[in-house]
């Protein structure tokens, strides 16, 4: 068997984008000036906070009034009562929460902390306090940008937007995708041979995960600046599925 190899690069010269921005149209540039020319089963990962700048998810917390409920939780969670009254116009249902902690299942179905509610990495004006939102539709973002990528460069790629979340049984946050287009999410390998002919029983595979947290990896968390990430080397053969393909149902999930 020959050698297998995955390219990851962090492509630079993005520049900060702003709400209405074409951000399609500065992904492409910035590949091109870099000399990256996509093939097929190349993958595109995109950090969700430019994506949401671009679509103007934007909230100035000075416009939001705190319900009786946005009071009572702030009080418990220690955090600004306009913010938890963003996260729960964001939520389906109040997950858990205790002091530094409000985990919800944001109306998207993502169990997260939050509602993916955040306010760093933004600008805040002076006497204006801000505050960024998810996509409202990641999967529909990508596709759109996957549409004009392929047009680009006359390839078929994939393309992720991905965010970092935390894990219900470990220490830290990894890149997830939120959303996903051109390529299989969720990879299903029940009946599958393993190495000694053994059918796969349940195994699948978040391919969309995996490569969202490989990119995270160049990514960063802080002020790298580095919001694209080029993928080379991947190769599927199954059919693609969105990222919703990824949200267990509530009623499979044994811990909430």
């Amino acid at each position: 068997m020959g050698l297998k190899a995955v390219t990851l690069t962090a492509v630079p010269g993005i520049p900060l984008i702003e709400p209405g921005d074409d951000l399609g149209a500065i992904l492409v540039d910035a590949l091109k000036r870099c000399g990256i020319a996509l093939r097929d089963q190349d993958a595109l990962v995109v950090a969700q906070k430019i994506v949401s700048k671009a679509e103007g998810r934007y909230v100035n917390l000075r416009e939001m009034v705190p319900s009786a409920r946005a009071i009572e939780l702030a009080a418990i969670v220690c955090k600004d009562p306009r913010l938890v009254e963003l996260v729960l116009s964001e939520t389906q249902e109040v997950v858990r929460y205790r002091k530094d902690v409000l985990i919800v299942a944001h109306r998207l179905g993502f169990v997260m902390a939050n509602a993916g509610v955040d306010q760093s990495n933004i600008a805040h004006p002076e006497g204006e306090d801000f505050a960024l939102m998810l996509p409202v539709d990641p999967d529909a973002s990508c596709a759109a940008l996957k549409v004009l990528m392929d047009a680009a460069f006359g390839a078929d790629v994939g393309i992720v937007i991905n965010d970092s979340f935390g894990r219900a049984w470990r220490n830290g946050v990894v890149g997830v995708a939120l959303g996903a287009a051109g390529l299989p999410s969720l990879v299903d390998l029940v009946g599958a041979p393993d190495l000694f002919g053994r059918a796969m029983r349940v195994t699948q595979v978040a391919l969309a995960d995996e490569i969202a947290a490989a990119a995270s990896l160049l990514m960063g968390e802080t002020d790298e600046g580095l919001p694209l990430v080029h993928v080379r080397g991947l190769a599927w053969d199954a059919p693609a599925r969105n990222a919703v393909a990824l949200l267990r149902p509530k009623e499979q999930d044994m811990f909430r």
